[in-house]
């Protein structure tokens, strides 16, 4: 044994080098034998669909055609913006068409037509988002801070690794800048590098308009619509066509519903199915990976509604349950089926594209079932549902929804008015060749309603001209009278000029008119007086004051007195009391002795009654 075996000896406890010494020599492959089969290798390097079937050129972005063909002609012209702003949902083709412009501008391969080939190694290298000299992605979330936006304003300045070549900096999130990082890079916005391109992308461009709304006016701003069901139908179709998989239209409408406009969303959705069954793609498998609610159990409902089977109700939201449903989904499910039961009763030629045709006339008949009136109602309680945030709330949607259910179930039908009034017997009809019943008082009749273009009757000493006035409108001086006439008209409708204003018309007189078209009133000192001498309020009584009487303009003087008697000699001898005068005067003494009433009076417009 050797210094070297000696001192290994000393150094590993014997017991272990034994051990290793016995294994050193056991001839190869036998050892003891496994315990159970090895389980397959996994496969690593499985591509998800969002991510294998990722758009490369702008004409396969679906539904974003205006941010799509601008940033295309953009290219092949060359007008490229410094900044652009990607607003938008989640999952609609913000970073995708990001990438794809980035592609454009370094691809050396483009089309005339301003299309990258997708194809080259520039090409694949940013649109799988690796690291790349030119083309940066920046995760605004986690890169925030001041610092960070310092050290790319600082790397923004570096020329692009060749002449022909941009910079191209994606920031994603970027509503998650502070507001300082947003100062930090406005002064570089405003004056970039040449053939450097910032984009940011977010899905809240408010928080920026929020925190830095100054970047607003230095980019280029796209708002990026949800993607309907239709286009993400017809996109998951076709890649399960590429994918060689058969699949049920009704199930890919399913998904697509789920996906709520977001192409993203859909692929991962379809994902989760064929992971489950990729066989094919069926309602059940979409049923049991996603939880929505088949069809046919919402049709059970409406039956159930339609008859008023009130009892059911429990049952049916039972078995929901039951069947591992959720209930929150199940109602977004209830809304929109009750929005397709409206319009298909409104509109009985609508036919949505994506439903079978018997599935679509299950719906019409259910339709036809409800009168419009009682679908709007329901949808009415449904949306109150949400609106009020009580769903979102609560931790037992369950007992909401049996009374969401249980409240349509006894939902009373609508009734049009004519069928009450046709089943009750109707009114007769009026006859107008019949001869009306003889003129005469009738104590029974309803008061006859005097409107303002009548007029008035003449004041005691007044002479009623045979002709009936002058014209409305005409120039000709009216009948003696016909401006007191017409203050009492304006009297009865002051109303209409304003709180308090009526008790300080009531309180003033007509004492005299000329035939200038003017009115002297007598009224009382204090606050009465104070309002109508007020420019803007003698205004608006000499137009109604006109109006009234028939003329083109009118004028009104007021004379205050105490109690009127400052200006009684312009009172004409043949006046004599009225009800309203002495209304007045038992106002002014009701006021005199109650200060408080005055104030009342004046706010509230209250009107003496006897």
């Amino acid at each position: 044994m050797t210094v070297a075996a000696e001192r290994l000896g000393r150094l590993v406890p014997a017991e272990f080098a034994e051990r290793s010494a016995s294994r050193r020599f056991l001839p190869r492959g036998a050892g003891p034998a496994p315990t159970s089969n090895p389980p397959p290798k996994a496969s690593l390097s499985y591509l998800a669909l969002a991510r294998k079937y990722r758009p490369r050129r702008f004409a396969e972005v679906t539904t974003q055609e205006h941010v799509s063909e601008t940033l295309r002609r953009a290219v092949a012209g060359g007008r490229v913006g410094h900044a652009y702003l990607f607003c938008g949902p989640r999952g609609v083709g913000k970073t995708t068409l990001a990438r794809i412009l980035a592609m454009a501008l370094n691809c050396p391969r483009r089309t005339a037509e301003g299309e990258p080939c997708g194809r080259c190694d520039d090409c694949a290298r940013i649109w799988g988002g690796h690291t790349s000299l030119d083309v940066v992605e920046i995760d605004a979330a986690s890169n925030r801070g001041v610092d960070d936006a310092r050290e790319l304003r600082e790397r923004a300045m570096y020329a692009p690794s060749e002449e022909a070549r941009f910079k191209v900096y994606i920031l994603d999130e970027a509503h998650m800048l502070t507001r300082e990082a947003w100062n930090a890079l406005l002064k570089i916005l405003e004056e970039p590098p040449p053939r450097v391109i910032f984009v940011f992308a977010t899905t809240e461009a408010r928080k920026i308009r929020q925190t830095a709304s100054p970047i607003l006016s230095r980019c280029q701003r796209f708002d990026f619509r949800r993607i309907g069901t239709a286009d993400i139908m017809n996109r998951l179709g076709e890649v399960l066509d590429t994918e060689g998989v058969p699949f049920d239209p009704e199930a890919l409408r399913a998904v697509a519903r789920k996906a709520n406009g977001g192409m993203r969303d859909g692929l991962s959705l379809l994902d989760q199915v064929l992971a489950l069954s990729d066989e094919e793609v069926s309602v059940d498998s979409v049923v049991r990976v996603l939880g929505v609610v088949a069809e046919e159990r919402y049709l059970e409902l409406f039956d159930l509604v339609a008859e008023r089977r009130h009892g059911a109700v429990f049952d049916f939201v039972e078995g929901l349950i039951d069947e591992g449903h959720d209930l929150v989904e199940f109602y977004h499910g209830l809304a929109e089926k009750l929005r397709l039961l409206l319009r298909t009763s409104l509109d009985p030629g609508f036919a949505p594209g994506s439903m079978t045709s018997e599935l679509r006339e299950a719906f019409a008949r259910r339709a036809a079932a409800f009168a419009p009136g009682d679908l709007v109602r329901m949808l009415a309680m449904s949306s109150a549902l949400e609106s009020d945030g009580s769903l979102r709330r609560t931790g037992r949607p369950r007992v909401l929804v049996e009374m969401l259910l249980l409240r349509m179930s006894y939902l009373d039908r609508t009734v049009e008015l004519e069928e009450v009034i046709r089943a009750l017997g109707g009114a007769p009809a009026a006859d107008p060749a019949s001869p009306g019943p003889a003129p005469g008082p009738n104590p029974s009749a309803a008061p006859r309603v005097r409107s303002r273009a009548e007029s008035p009757e003449p004041a005691s000493g007044s002479a009623v001209p045979a002709s009936g006035g002058a014209a409305r409108g005409s120039p000709a001086a009216p009948a003696p009278g016909r401006l007191r006439g017409a203050w009492r008209e304006l009297v009865a409708d002051g109303g209409r000029f304003g709180p308090g204003l009526k008790m300080a018309l009531l309180a003033a007189t007509a004492v005299d008119e000329t035939g200038e078209g003017e009115l002297t009133l007598r009224i009382p000192r204090g606050p009465f007086a104070e309002r109508l001498r007020d420019p803007s309020v003698r205004r608006k009584l000499e137009a109604a004051l006109a109006l009234h009487a028939g003329r083109d303009s009118a004028k009104i003087s007021i004379v205050a007195g105490d109690d009127g008697r400052g200006a009684a000699e312009h009172a004409p001898s043949s006046s004599r009391t009225g009800a309203d005068t002495v209304r007045a005067t038992r106002l002014r003494e009701l006021v005199r002795g109650a200060p408080h009433l005055e104030t009342a009076v004046t706010e509230l417009d209250l009107e003496l009654v006897d």
